[in-house]
C-alpha cells in the first residue's frame, strides 16, 4: 500500500509540473554557436548563402511570436481576445493553429520564433496591462497548462528544424510574481524544465527588454539581470547547459555586466527610424568591455520598408547580425494583421506579412521552395 501511494504521488507531481519524469525523447534539432554564427545539427544555418554581398550563412532570421502559448486568466479581460467566428477566446485553438503554421513559415526561410512564458502585450504597445497571461503563478511555479502549450511549441519547432528564443519574464506580467525569491524559483523551475525536456533548439531570453522601467523586481533590471543569466548558465544536466542572454529596448546597447555573462546579445530596433542607427548599435555592442566573439540578434523590430534599398533588416545583415520582425495589430486592422495581437491569424494573409516573408525568402534563398 505504501509503495502504491508513493508511485501515485510521484505521478501526480510529474503531471503537475508537466516536466518529463522519464527520459526525454530523442531530439532532432541541435542549435549551437560557433564564433558569431549559429549552426543547426553541425552545419551553419543558410549554408553557403550570400545576398548582395552579405554573408547570410550563420544567421538566425526570426519573428516575434510571443502569443503562441497565450492565455488570459483574468475573466474581465479574456473576452477582449474572442475569435470573431465563435465569440470566445480559445488558448487551445491558438496554440494548435500556431503549430500548424510552422512548416509554411519555415519554407519561407524563418528559422526561429520568439516566445515567452509570460507572453507580451496583446495590444502591441500598452500603457496598462490588466490581463493575466503569466505562465508562472505568484510563487514562481510553472502553471501546468502553460507548460504543456510551451512543450508542444518546442516539440513542433524541433520537428521542423527550427530554433526557439524562449523568454522567461515580461515587464507587463512580472508583477504577478510575489518577490525576488519567487523570481529565482521561477528561473530555476523553467531552466530545469527545459533541461529535463532535452530540447537542444532553445536560446533563453531571461526577460524581454530588461531596461524598461516597468519591471517591479530589481533582479530583472539592467544592473542585476546578469545574476539570472549566470544562474541559468551554472545549471547543468549531464554536462549540458542552456545558451542564455537577455534583451534591451529599442535603440539600447547592452551593458558590460550582461555582455560578459551572455552567450549571445539580443537587441531591439523598435523606435529606430534611421537604418544607419542599427549599424551603430551593432558596432557599439561589439565595443562594450567584455565583448567576445558571439552572435548578435535583433529579435524585435516593428519596422518594415522591405521594398526600399535601406531598411533595418538590411542594416542588420550588413553587419552579419540576425534580424527578427515584430508585427502587432494597428488600430482599425482586422484579425489577419498582427502576430502579437490575439486572436491571431498565424497564416501569411496580410499585406504586411506577405511583404516580410517575400523579402525573407529573397534574402535566405527560399524563393524557389
Amino acid at each position: 500500500m505504501k509503495t502504491a501511494l508513493i508511485a501515485t504521488s510521484l505521478l501526480f507531481t510529474c503531471l503537475l509540473a508537466m516536466s518529463p519524469c522519464l527520459a526525454a525523447p530523442p531530439r532532432k534539432t541541435v542549435l549551437t554557436i560557433v564564433g558569431e554564427d549559429f549552426h543547426i545539427n553541425g552545419k551553419p544555418t543558410y549554408s553557403g548563402r550570400t545576398w548582395k554581398g552579405h554573408r547570410i550563412e550563420g544567421l538566425l532570421m526570426n519573428s516575434r511570436m510571443v502569443q503562441a502559448t497565450y492565455d488570459d486568466l483574468n475573466p474581465d479581460t479574456a473576452k477582449r481576445w474572442a475569435y470573431t467566428d465563435t465569440g470566445n477566446w480559445d488558448a487551445e485553438r491558438n496554440v494548435r493553429e500556431f503549430i500548424a503554421s510552422l512548416p509554411n513559415l519555415k519554407s519561407k526561410g524563418l528559422l526561429a520564433v520568439t516566445v515567452n512564458f509570460q507572453g507580451g502585450s496583446p495590444e502591441g504597445y500598452s500603457s496598462k496591462q490588466t490581463w493575466l497571461s503569466s505562465g508562472f503563478d505568484i510563487e514562481g511555479s510553472l502553471r501546468p497548462e502553460f507548460a504543456d502549450r510551451m512543450r508542444r511549441v518546442l516539440d513542433a519547432a524541433d520537428e521542423q528544424g527550427m530554433a526557439v528564443i524562449l523568454g522567461y519574464f515580461y515587464f507587463g506580467q512580472d508583477q504577478n510574481i510575489r518577490d525576488e525569491s519567487a523570481i529565482l524559483r521561477a528561473t530555476d523551475t523553467a531552466t530545469k524544465w527545459l533541461l529535463d525536456g532535452g530540447w537542444r533548439n532553445v536560446l533563453v531570453e531571461i526577460n524581454n527588454e530588461t531596461n524598461v522601467a516597468a519591471y517591479d523586481h530589481e533582479i530583472l533590471k539592467p544592473k542585476r539581470v546578469h545574476e539570472l543569466i549566470e544562474r541559468v548558465r551554472k545549471t547543468e544536466r549531464d554536462g549540458r547547459r542552456l545558451l542564455v542572454g537577455t534583451s534591451y529596448g529599442g535603440g539600447a546597447v547592452p551593458l558590460e555586466n550582461v555582455v560578459r555573462a551572455s552567450d549571445f546579445l539580443l537587441l531591439h530596433g523598435n523606435g529606430v527610424k534611421d537604418p544607419a542607427r542599427i549599424v551603430e548599435m551593432v558596432k557599439q555592442s561589439r565595443e562594450v568591455p567584455g565583448y567576445k566573439e558571439m552572435p548578435i540578434l535583433f529579435n524585435e523590430d516593428d519596422h518594415e520598408d522591405f521594398d526600399k534599398p535601406a531598411n533595418n533588416f538590411v542594416s542588420a545583415i550588413s553587419e552579419h547580425v540576425s534580424w527578427g520582425w515584430f508585427d502587432y495589430r494597428r488600430k482599425g486592422e482586422t484579425m489577419l494583421d498582427g502576430y502579437q495581437s490575439p486572436p491571431v491569424n498565424w497564416g501569411i494573409d496580410s499585406e504586411r506579412k506577405k511583404a516580410f516573408f517575400q523579402f525573407l525568402s529573397e534574402v535566405t534563398g527560399n524563393e524557389a521552395r
